[in-house]
This record gives structure tokens, sequence and C-alpha cells, in this order.
């Protein structure tokens, strides 16, 4: 292999494609660690298809926010929308909705199966530090036939500030007056008990080393990882596993405003999984043409690619939305 073809697989490696590194044009973006694997997909299929290179670094979604504030990224990613504060930093950015994905609560508690069923109570007083084993009759009640050990919980969270966290907060506020009235929901926010990761692959690792461990990953990192994860009960009182379709059914019911900013997590849908959200790429109206076009790819035959990767397409009003947004 002569050094230009070598150059040419890393390129490929870290998601840079294109017929030639010489002349390809590249787009920078930064973000969201959630819908990481999809983006490095469309960046090998978008570079393979039009020769221009997307590079982008899961770095957080507040590390994504910074830099598209900061203009140093040619668009941001976040799975939770900007606050007043931080719109009013970056004034005229546009969120555009990509698709939808499921924050799975996985553990690993040797002996104790996948798909035990929990509440988003009972999760929220796991990090509230007031369930402490996995013999508590609030986790045991729920589960009659599963033997649990008289084993600590360990906690694992973001340490980073995150869209998944936002995702997940934004339920469990929903769902715990107490959660509300102690941490509350954020990006980032002061967790009572338990240890933090860097982006999804990091509680994902912690997860893996800790027996007794939960925490919240988006579903195809703990399918990566080969993760348990449970069931957790809905707003129709229903156990729902996280899925492509349960996530599905949650961006289906899903209603957005003008700007698309909004959570969509306790959906009512009857067999939506309750901890669902939108993720988003961040842009300014003046981003240039070819991130306009990789966006307008990424919401036609981008969208194809999606299932196999456990995340939903976006709706079809939703998407004709987003397209027209992009378009103005």
């Amino acid at each position: 292999m002569n050094a230009n073809a070598i150059k040419l697989a890393a390129i490929a490696a870290f998601g840079l494609v294109g017929a030639s590194a010489a002349n390809a044009q590249t787009i920078q973006g930064a973000g969201a660690t959630f819908p990481a694997p999809l983006y490095q997909r469309w960046a090998q299929e978008f570079g393979r298809e039009t020769n221009i290179r997307v590079n982008y670094q899961a770095i957080g979604s507040g590390g994504g926010i910074k830099n598209i504030t900061a203009r140093a990224v040619d668009f941001g990613a976040s799975d939770g929308p900007m606050n007043p504060t931080e719109l009013a930093s970056a004034p005229g950015v546009l969120h555009i909705p990509m698709v939808a994905g499921a924050v799975a609560v996985a553990y690993n508690v040797p002996g104790v199966p996948q798909g035990i069923k929990l509440t988003g109570p009972v999760v929220a007083d796991i990090y509230l530090g007031k369930i402490t084993t996995w013999n508590d009759p609030q986790i045991t009640g729920l589960n009659p036939g599963v033997n649990f050990p008289n084993a600590r919980i360990v906690p694992c969270f973001r340490a980073d500030s995150s869209g998944t966290t936002a995702i997940f907060t934004n339920y469990l506020a929903k769902v715990s007056a107490s959660f509300q009235g102690g941490p509350g929901e954020g990006k980032s926010i002061r967790w009572p008990v338990g240890f933090g990761g860097k982006g999804n692959d990091g509680v994902s690792a912690l997860l893996r080393q800790n027996r007794g461990a939960i925490g919240y990953v988006e579903v195809a990192y703990a399918n990566k990882n080969k993760l348990t994860y449970a069931h957790i009960k809905n707003a129709k009182g229903n156990f729902i596993e996280p899925s492509l379709e349960s996530a599905t059914a949650a961006a289906e019911g899903a209603k957005l405003p003008s700007d698309f900013r909004a959570f969509i997590t306790n959906s009512m849908a009857p067999q939506a999984y309750p901890i669902t959200g939108f993720t988003w790429i961040l842009i300014y109206p003046d981003a240039k043409p070819e991130v306009k076009k990789f966006l307008t790819w990424a919401l036609t035959t981008g969208q194809k690619s999606a299932p196999a990767l456990e995340y939903a397409p976006l709706p079809e009003a939703v998407r004709t939305r987003a397209l027209k947004a992009i378009g103005q």
C-alpha cells in the first residue's frame, strides 16, 4: 500500500471520508456522544457520495454548545436544547432535529437477568441515595421471582455536560417531586451519590467495571457493550423496553414547537419508552452550503441508516418541518 493509500485509510477510520483527500472539502462538527455512532456512519456514507468530509468529535452536548457559540465548528450537536442563557450568547442558532433515541437504564448485577422492571420514582430514589441495595423491597416487589443479591447499588452518571443527562434528569424530575426539588434537571447537575464517567463510553466502562452498578446510556452503547438494562414503567403503566420501536412510539407522539426545542420524555403513547429524546444539530443561519447539504442529506437519505443503529427516524411531519428550516 502506497503512502497516499495509507493516509486515506487512516482518514476513513476516523469518519473523514472522501474520494480525494487533497480535493475534498471538510466540515467540522462537535458535541453529543448520544448520536455519535450514527453521525460517524453518516460521515462515511455522505463522504463517499459527495466527496465532502465530515469530522465529528463526540465531546458531549455541553462542548457542542460551547463550540458552536464560539463559532469554532461548522455545527454543534446536543441532546438537550439550549436554554435561554445559552441562546442569548448565540443569537440566531437553529435547532435542527435529526433522530430520536432511547436512554437505557443499564445495570451490572451478576445473576440478575436482562429486563428487570423499574419505575421512574424507584430510579430517582436510587440516584438520590434513598435506595442503596439491590434487594430493597421497592425493587424486589416489582420483580417477583428474581433473586436479587444483598449488594450495594453503585450509581453511575455523566461527569461532563451532557444532553443524555438532560434527557434522563428531565424524566426523573417529571416523575419524582423529590428529584425535582433536589438535584433538579439539566445537562450538568450536582449528583448526591455515585461516580461520574465522561461520555456514554465512560459510563458504559463504569458499568462494566463495577459490580452492582447502575447507569444511563444511549441504547446503542448498551447493546454495543452487551450491557443488561431495565424495562421502565411508562405514563400509561406499561413496562417498556428501550428499543427502536418504543423510541419511535415516543417520537411519533411528540408535539414540537416552532423552534423544535422540547423534551419528549414520559410520553403518553401506550407503547412509548419514557426516557426518549430527540437529538439536534445546531447551526447558524449563515452556515456554509456544505453544512446545509449534509443536513439535507441526513434528513433524507441518511434517515435510512438510523434504524440499524437503534435510532428512530424523525416522524414525517417533523422531518418536513426540519427540511424547511434548513431551506430558509
